[in-house]
Protein backbone atom coordinates (compact mmCIF):
# COMPACT_ATOMS: atom_id res chain seq x y z
CA UNK A 1 0.00 0.00 0.00
CA UNK A 2 2.81 2.42 0.89
CA UNK A 3 4.46 1.71 -2.46
CA UNK A 4 1.21 2.41 -4.33
CA UNK A 5 0.71 5.70 -2.49
CA UNK A 6 4.26 6.86 -3.20
CA UNK A 7 4.15 5.75 -6.83
CA UNK A 8 0.68 6.93 -7.87
CA UNK A 9 -0.63 9.45 -5.35
CA UNK A 10 2.08 11.37 -3.52
CA UNK A 11 5.55 12.71 -4.15
CA UNK A 12 8.27 11.70 -1.70
CA UNK A 13 8.06 15.12 -0.06
CA UNK A 14 4.27 14.94 0.39
CA UNK A 15 4.48 11.36 1.66
CA UNK A 16 6.87 12.56 4.36
CA UNK A 17 4.60 15.49 5.22
CA UNK A 18 1.56 13.26 5.68
CA UNK A 19 2.97 10.05 7.14
CA UNK A 20 6.24 11.06 8.80
CA UNK A 21 5.50 14.56 10.06
CA UNK A 22 1.72 13.96 10.37
CA UNK A 23 1.15 17.33 8.69
CA UNK A 24 -2.18 16.69 6.97
CA UNK A 25 -2.87 20.38 6.38
CA UNK A 26 -0.05 21.02 3.94
CA UNK A 27 -1.98 22.88 1.19
CA UNK A 28 0.26 22.09 -1.84
CA UNK A 29 0.31 18.41 -0.94
CA UNK A 30 -3.45 18.35 -0.34
CA UNK A 31 -4.02 19.90 -3.78
CA UNK A 32 -1.67 17.37 -5.37
CA UNK A 33 -3.43 14.46 -3.62
CA UNK A 34 -6.91 15.70 -4.60
CA UNK A 35 -5.72 16.15 -8.19
CA UNK A 36 -4.29 12.62 -8.36
CA UNK A 37 -7.44 11.10 -6.86
CA UNK A 38 -9.66 13.06 -9.25
CA UNK A 39 -7.49 11.98 -12.17
CA UNK A 40 -7.83 8.32 -11.21
CA UNK A 41 -11.61 8.68 -10.71
CA UNK A 42 -11.94 10.38 -14.12
CA UNK A 43 -10.07 7.51 -15.78
CA UNK A 44 -12.23 4.92 -14.00
CA UNK A 45 -15.37 6.82 -15.02
CA UNK A 46 -14.12 7.08 -18.61
CA UNK A 47 -14.19 3.29 -18.88
CA UNK A 48 -18.01 3.43 -18.87
CA UNK A 49 -18.88 7.08 -19.57
CA UNK A 50 -20.14 6.51 -23.12
CA UNK A 51 -21.59 3.04 -22.56
CA UNK A 52 -25.09 4.49 -21.88
CA UNK A 53 -24.87 6.20 -25.27
CA UNK A 54 -23.78 2.98 -26.99
CA UNK A 55 -26.46 0.92 -25.23
CA UNK A 56 -29.15 3.45 -26.13
CA UNK A 57 -28.19 3.30 -29.82
CA UNK A 58 -28.11 -0.50 -29.87
CA UNK A 59 -31.43 -0.75 -28.04
CA UNK A 60 -33.09 1.66 -30.46
CA UNK A 61 -31.23 0.17 -33.45
CA UNK A 62 -30.70 3.75 -34.55
CA UNK A 63 -28.12 6.51 -34.61
CA UNK A 64 -30.77 9.22 -35.02
CA UNK A 65 -29.74 12.54 -33.52
CA UNK A 66 -26.06 11.59 -33.21
CA UNK A 67 -23.91 13.80 -35.43
CA UNK A 68 -21.28 11.64 -37.13
CA UNK A 69 -19.14 14.65 -38.00
CA UNK A 70 -19.26 15.77 -34.38
CA UNK A 71 -18.07 12.34 -33.21
CA UNK A 72 -15.28 12.26 -35.80
CA UNK A 73 -14.07 15.70 -34.74
CA UNK A 74 -14.14 14.55 -31.12
CA UNK A 75 -11.91 11.62 -32.10
CA UNK A 76 -9.49 14.04 -33.75
CA UNK A 77 -9.45 16.18 -30.60
CA UNK A 78 -8.86 13.15 -28.36
CA UNK A 79 -6.04 11.96 -30.60
CA UNK A 80 -4.37 15.36 -30.41
CA UNK A 81 -4.56 15.48 -26.61
CA UNK A 82 -3.32 11.92 -26.12
CA UNK A 83 -0.40 12.21 -28.53
CA UNK A 84 0.62 15.64 -27.15
CA UNK A 85 0.44 14.37 -23.56
CA UNK A 86 2.46 11.23 -24.31
CA UNK A 87 5.12 13.25 -26.14
CA UNK A 88 5.40 15.61 -23.13
CA UNK A 89 5.55 12.69 -20.67
CA UNK A 90 2.57 14.00 -18.70
CA UNK A 91 1.42 11.55 -15.97
CA UNK A 92 -1.17 8.99 -17.09
CA UNK A 93 -3.60 10.33 -14.49
CA UNK A 94 -3.65 13.64 -16.43
CA UNK A 95 -4.85 12.20 -19.75
CA UNK A 96 -5.53 8.45 -19.43
CA UNK A 97 -9.29 8.74 -19.89
CA UNK A 98 -8.61 9.73 -23.48
CA UNK A 99 -7.73 6.14 -24.40
CA UNK A 100 -11.07 4.82 -23.16
CA UNK A 101 -12.97 7.70 -24.76
CA UNK A 102 -11.27 6.90 -28.09
CA UNK A 103 -12.48 3.29 -27.93
CA UNK A 104 -16.04 4.28 -27.08
CA UNK A 105 -16.25 7.20 -29.51
CA UNK A 106 -14.94 4.94 -32.29
CA UNK A 107 -17.68 2.46 -31.44
CA UNK A 108 -20.31 5.21 -31.64
CA UNK A 109 -18.98 6.27 -35.05
CA UNK A 110 -19.20 2.69 -36.31
CA UNK A 111 -22.77 2.34 -34.99
CA UNK A 112 -23.82 5.51 -36.84
CA UNK A 113 -22.43 3.97 -40.06
CA UNK A 114 -23.95 0.58 -39.27
CA UNK A 115 -27.48 1.85 -38.61
CA UNK A 116 -27.25 3.91 -41.79
CA UNK A 117 -26.63 0.63 -43.70
CA UNK A 118 -22.97 1.49 -44.28
CA UNK A 119 -21.24 -1.21 -42.23
CA UNK A 120 -18.32 -1.62 -44.66
CA UNK A 121 -17.68 2.12 -44.62
CA UNK A 122 -17.71 1.92 -40.83
CA UNK A 123 -15.08 -0.82 -40.80
CA UNK A 124 -12.91 1.12 -43.26
CA UNK A 125 -13.19 4.18 -41.03
CA UNK A 126 -12.01 2.22 -37.98
CA UNK A 127 -9.02 0.79 -39.87
CA UNK A 128 -7.91 4.20 -41.14
CA UNK A 129 -8.33 5.80 -37.72
CA UNK A 130 -6.40 3.02 -35.96
CA UNK A 131 -3.50 3.51 -38.40
CA UNK A 132 -3.51 7.28 -37.83
CA UNK A 133 -3.58 6.82 -34.05
CA UNK A 134 -0.58 4.47 -34.25
CA UNK A 135 1.42 7.02 -36.21
CA UNK A 136 0.71 9.82 -33.73
CA UNK A 137 1.60 7.68 -30.71
CA UNK A 138 4.70 6.09 -32.27
CA UNK A 139 7.01 9.07 -31.81
CA UNK A 140 7.35 9.58 -35.55
CA UNK A 141 5.56 12.94 -35.47
CA UNK A 142 7.76 15.95 -34.48
CA UNK A 143 6.84 17.88 -31.34
CA UNK A 144 6.19 21.14 -33.22
CA UNK A 145 3.56 19.37 -35.32
CA UNK A 146 2.00 17.81 -32.22
CA UNK A 147 1.84 21.24 -30.59
CA UNK A 148 0.14 22.68 -33.66
CA UNK A 149 -2.24 19.69 -33.72
CA UNK A 150 -3.08 20.25 -30.06
CA UNK A 151 -3.55 23.99 -30.67
CA UNK A 152 -6.07 23.22 -33.40
CA UNK A 153 -8.07 21.36 -30.74
CA UNK A 154 -9.72 24.62 -29.71
CA UNK A 155 -11.36 25.04 -33.11
CA UNK A 156 -12.01 21.28 -33.45
CA UNK A 157 -13.76 21.01 -30.07
CA UNK A 158 -15.86 24.11 -30.71
CA UNK A 159 -16.76 22.75 -34.14
CA UNK A 160 -17.68 19.27 -32.89
CA UNK A 161 -19.83 20.55 -30.02
CA UNK A 162 -21.52 23.27 -32.09
CA UNK A 163 -22.41 20.68 -34.75
CA UNK A 164 -24.08 18.46 -32.15
CA UNK A 165 -25.81 21.38 -30.44
CA UNK A 166 -27.05 22.66 -33.81
CA UNK A 167 -28.32 19.19 -34.75
CA UNK A 168 -30.25 19.07 -31.48
CA UNK A 169 -31.70 22.53 -32.09
CA UNK A 170 -32.59 21.82 -35.72
CA UNK A 171 -34.28 18.53 -34.83
CA UNK A 172 -36.01 19.97 -31.79
CA UNK A 173 -34.83 16.78 -30.10
CA UNK A 174 -31.68 15.09 -28.86
CA UNK A 175 -32.61 11.77 -30.48
CA UNK A 176 -30.49 8.89 -29.19
CA UNK A 177 -28.09 11.07 -27.17
CA UNK A 178 -27.68 9.84 -23.59
CA UNK A 179 -28.25 12.30 -20.75
CA UNK A 180 -26.13 10.11 -18.44
CA UNK A 181 -23.18 10.22 -20.83
CA UNK A 182 -23.22 13.99 -21.21
CA UNK A 183 -23.75 14.57 -17.51
CA UNK A 184 -20.65 12.48 -16.76
CA UNK A 185 -18.68 14.21 -19.53
CA UNK A 186 -19.67 17.59 -18.08
CA UNK A 187 -18.54 16.65 -14.57
CA UNK A 188 -15.36 15.04 -15.87
CA UNK A 189 -14.33 18.07 -17.89
CA UNK A 190 -14.87 20.34 -14.86
CA UNK A 191 -12.60 18.11 -12.79
CA UNK A 192 -10.03 18.03 -15.61
CA UNK A 193 -9.58 21.80 -15.39
CA UNK A 194 -8.34 21.40 -11.80
CA UNK A 195 -6.18 18.34 -12.48
CA UNK A 196 -4.61 19.97 -15.55
CA UNK A 197 -3.67 23.03 -13.51
CA UNK A 198 -2.12 20.83 -10.84
CA UNK A 199 -0.42 18.14 -12.93
CA UNK A 200 0.57 19.78 -16.21
CA UNK A 201 0.45 23.54 -15.79
CA UNK A 202 -0.02 23.60 -19.58
CA UNK A 203 -2.10 26.68 -20.47
CA UNK A 204 -3.18 25.18 -23.79
CA UNK A 205 -4.62 22.03 -22.21
CA UNK A 206 -6.31 24.04 -19.44
CA UNK A 207 -7.98 26.31 -22.01
CA UNK A 208 -9.15 23.32 -24.03
CA UNK A 209 -10.81 21.74 -20.99
CA UNK A 210 -12.48 25.04 -20.11
CA UNK A 211 -13.98 25.22 -23.61
CA UNK A 212 -14.96 21.54 -23.48
CA UNK A 213 -16.73 22.09 -20.15
CA UNK A 214 -18.71 25.02 -21.54
CA UNK A 215 -20.02 23.12 -24.55
CA UNK A 216 -20.66 19.89 -22.66
CA UNK A 217 -22.79 22.01 -20.35
CA UNK A 218 -24.73 23.44 -23.31
CA UNK A 219 -25.50 19.97 -24.73
CA UNK A 220 -26.43 18.64 -21.29
CA UNK A 221 -28.84 21.57 -20.91
CA UNK A 222 -30.38 20.68 -24.29
CA UNK A 223 -30.86 17.10 -23.16
CA UNK A 224 -32.86 18.37 -20.19
CA UNK A 225 -34.81 20.87 -22.30
CA UNK A 226 -35.73 18.33 -25.00
CA UNK A 227 -36.35 15.53 -22.51
CA UNK A 228 -38.20 12.56 -24.09
CA UNK A 229 -39.01 14.45 -27.33
CA UNK A 230 -38.45 12.08 -30.31
CA UNK A 231 -37.14 13.52 -33.58
CA UNK A 232 -40.21 12.51 -35.59
CA UNK A 233 -42.58 14.26 -33.19
CA UNK A 234 -40.42 17.37 -32.94
CA UNK A 235 -40.24 17.75 -36.74
CA UNK A 236 -43.99 17.27 -37.17
CA UNK A 237 -44.84 20.11 -34.78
Amino acid sequence: MDNFIQTHLLSENCYDEFFIKANFLDVPCLKALISKCLGILIIIGAVIVKLPQIIKMISAKSGAGVSLLSQVLELVALTATISYSVANSFPFSAWGEGLFLVLQTSTICYLVFYYDNKALAGIAFLVVYAAALYVFLSGMVPMNILWSFQSSNIAIIIGSKVLQAWANYSNGSTGQLSVITFFLLFLGSIARIFTSIQETGDALIILIYMITTTFNGVIFAQLIYYWNVPIAKAKSE
